[in-house]
């Protein structure tokens, strides 16, 4: 399947694939092999993080695929307890030892807030953090900048304080729950949203079962989560599934010989929020479960 051509463009003229490919999955027995699986079947763009402890087996799969490493866009992020002027370059080192490459294309900010406390503290660490990562891309060590979990109010901080203007926000985003005022203040200061958990992770229930999802399922012969991800991509969102079969890793690339009706879109982001997964920036972020620093 040819897909490669699709690409959304960045706030720096750079582009991106339209799709990506999520390593955060905590069911991985063998995070190698599904890495590999989906090089092969031609993903370019991978998610990973200092927290997910994945970026030591994407670093290998990329390095033993044979394929020149600038071919690949490879975004990691910094944890919580990795913020500020002393942790930021101890962490990206990590990062980049346990990926075994140069530079990562896009660095990014995990959460905006260390706890869920309604406190006023993060808006101070989130500039010292950033610009820490700023210094990371004047040296040649990473090409661009993102964040990931900020809403607007927490976008704005960073907007109004910054000299390098982060690239994309990472959201979490799927029908009944697309989170449209945060999706809508990135496009209007051109920051590409990408989707975690596209597919719904959690509530397949309520997405599987939903109408309206079925619904356009049958009429284009597609599964629901092809229409998710094909919703997200019709809204100018860069979706990130996470797939471990070779067949669902395939599947989440079926997505290009249809399109959803402007109506249809319409419909899909009226649908009521109530897929949510429970994780907020500003009340309820989750725990770190284990220690990434294993190399």
């Amino acid at each position: 399947m040819s897909f490669t051509d699709k690409v959304f463009t960045l706030n720096d003229g750079s582009t991106v694939p339209v799709i990506g490919y999520g390593t955060y999955n905590e069911e991985f027995a063998d995070n190698l092999r599904p890495i590999r699986e989906a090089i092969e079947a031609g993903y370019r763009f991978f998610d990973s993080a200092s927290l997910y402890e994945t970026e030591k087996y994407l670093g290998t799969a990329i390095k033993e695929s044979g394929i020149p490493r600038e071919d690949f866009i490879v975004e990691t992020k910094l944890w919580i307890d990795e913020m500020g002027k002393d942790g930021v370059r101890k962490a990206f080192e990590k990062s980049l030892k346990r990926l075994q490459m140069d530079y990562v294309d896009i660095y990014m900010i995990h959460w905006p807030r260390q706890t869920g406390a309604m406190d006023e503290d993060w808006k101070k660490l989130d500039i010292e953090t950033y610009s820490e990562m700023e210094k990371l891309v004047r040296e040649g060590k990473v090409r661009r900048l993102g964040l990931s979990n900020f809403l607007p109010h927490h976008l704005n901080n960073i907007l109004e304080n910054c000299e390098i203007k982060p690239v994309v926000d990472q959201l979490e985003f799927h029908p009944g729950y697309s989170q449209e005022a945060a999706v809508a203040f990135c496009m209007e200061n051109n920051i590409r949203p990408i989707a975690w958990s596209p597919l719904g992770r959690g509530r397949e229930n309520a997405i599987i079962g939903n109408a309206i999802l079925g619904k356009l399922a049958e009429k284009y012969g597609k599964s629901i989560q092809q229409i998710n991800l094909r919703f997200a991509i019709e809204k100018g969102v860069l979706p990130i599934p996470k797939a471990t079969s070779r067949e669902h890793i395939l599947a989440n690339l079926e997505i290009f010989d249809f399109e959803l009706t402007r109506d249809e879109v319409w419909m899909l982001s009226a649908m009521p929020q109530n897929t949510w997964l429970g994780e907020h920036p500003d009340f309820d972020i989750p725990s770190k479960k284990s220690n990434p620093d294993n190399i």
